[in-house]
């Protein structure tokens, strides 16, 4: 007997009672990003692998571990299954002259990949919420991008997420910056780990935000980024803390929030909390200046931020945020041929005058479709047998208590009065 195939480690099945939360989740993120003006951008989960390689970094954990990418068997092109969503979107505004005309305000939803050890709220597919500015360059799109987190997790019910920001200043200052790193971890080699040792001579940046808990404090003696920026990254820091200020958005300013990220400049923030475990990030991101020339295309600002879907729906399930499930209006009982044919058509019509039904399927007695009537959650049944047929009637069920009485009437009827009574039950909700 064959053995039965699971899916691959890491990448999960979202079954339909959580992915109707995921989509309650999605509805209010779309509506959030709506009222700040941003469009919906949508880019292939398969892009070229020097795309990234360009973008990211060769020397970062997701370009050198942890990217899904292979060959293609039919032309050799290097393929890479995207482990983010900005070098993506940045593609699509070079090669779509996106930029040409005015400054844009873009978001993208959808899956991710990077081959890492799952763990809670870390998965090997995983799903994002993207959102890239381009063309604005002072400090009030960071400040906005910022506070637009803050009013998501007011609208999600969220509480206890903090923010942490700090500067990476322009590319010349993070040199100097570089050379002053290199020569303090030089002094203290014996106490560097592999991948320290590593990235010394490459990217000694990463070596500040390491997780090994036998560096923290050699780390945190390092020196800081912030004592070698110049008026204008201070300026643009300053005036990023200061709309933060006037907003009343409480910050606190990270030397050490480094970001994983090569193509990051001067502003970089996190929404932390402590309520996920090892996996404390739940949206983060920052100004890329420098990316879209990087790339290929023409000098342009560009600032956005990245949030994982599974670590706010655990955060929101873990706070006691779990929502009522949408249930059908109508459930619609049938028994007999003729009734059989008729539900179809009612149950097309009501859905004509925006009513859901679900209609029964699959035969059983009256006895126990009204079970499953009652079991899915709507507040009415409509029960249709061959009598009822005949005359061109249904009977209207009430299943829930204030949802009226009991009532047969003619098909032609029934919208209307499902209507009415769904509006009255809706207003003494309200009332209540």
């Amino acid at each position: 007997m064959s053995q039965t195939l699971q899916s691959v480690r890491g990448m999960n099945d979202i079954l339909p009672d959580e992915a109707e939360f995921w989509e309650i989740f999605e509805e209010t993120v779309r509506s959030w990003l709506k009222a700040y003006g941003y469009r919906p951008i949508r880019m292939p989960i398969v892009e070229p692998t020097p795309l990234f390689k360009r973008a990211i970094g060769e020397v970062t954990d997701i370009v050198e571990k942890e990217m899904y990418s292979f060959t293609d068997s039919l032309n050799g092109e290097l393929l890479t299954l995207r482990p983010e969503g900005t070098a993506g979107c940045v593609r699509a505004l070079i090669q779509h002259n996106l930029a040409a005309q005015h400054p844009r305000r873009l978001y993208y939803m959808g899956q991710m990949f990077r081959h890492e050890r799952p763990q809670k709220g870390r998965y090997r597919q995983f799903h994002q919420v993207g959102v890239e500015t381009f063309g604005f360059s002072g400090p009030d799109i960071d400040a906005e991008l910022i506070l637009m987190g803050a009013r998501l997790w007011a609208d999600l019910g969220l509480e206890g997420i903090q923010l942490q920001i700090n500067s990476l200043g322009q590319p010349a200052e993070r040199a100097e910056h570089r050379s002053a790193l290199i020569a303090y971890f030089e002094q203290h080699l014996e106490k560097l780990d592999e991948d320290a040792r590593r990235r010394l001579y490459t990217n000694p940046l990463r070596i500040l935000d390491s997780k090994n808990p036998d560096l923290q404090a050699l780390c945190a003696a390092a020196p800081k980024l912030i004592d070698y920026l110049g008026e204008e990254s201070l300026a643009h820091f300053e005036g990023v803390q200061q709309i933060l200020r006037d907003a009343g958005q409480p910050f606190t300013v990270n030397p050490r929030l480094v970001r994983g990220l090569d193509y990051y400049n001067l502003t970089v923030f996190e929404w932390v909390t402590d309520k996920l475990g090892a996996q404390g990030t739940v949206c983060a991101g920052g100004r890329y200046d420098g990316l879209v020339e990087q790339l290929g295309g023409k000098v342009t600002p560009a600032c956005g931020f990245a949030m994982g879907i599974e670590r706010l729906v655990a955060l929101i399930r873990d706070s006691g945020g779990e929502p009522a499930l949408a249930a059908p209006d109508v459930y619609l009982v049938h028994q007999g041929s003729a009734a059989s044919r008729l539900a179809f058509r009612v149950a097309e019509g009501l859905r004509d005058q925006g009513i859901n039904v679900l209609l029964h399927c699959g035969g059983g007695s009256f006895k126990s479709q009204m079970k499953k009537a009652d079991a899915c959650g709507a507040p009415f049944a409509i029960v249709i047998g061959d009598d009822e047929a005949a005359t061109g009637e249904a009977q209207l069920k009430p299943l829930r208590a204030g949802a009226g009485e009991q009532r047969k009437l003619k098909v032609d009827d029934l919208a209307e009065s499902i209507i009415g009574q769904l509006i009255d039950s809706e207003t003494v909700g309200e009332q209540e």
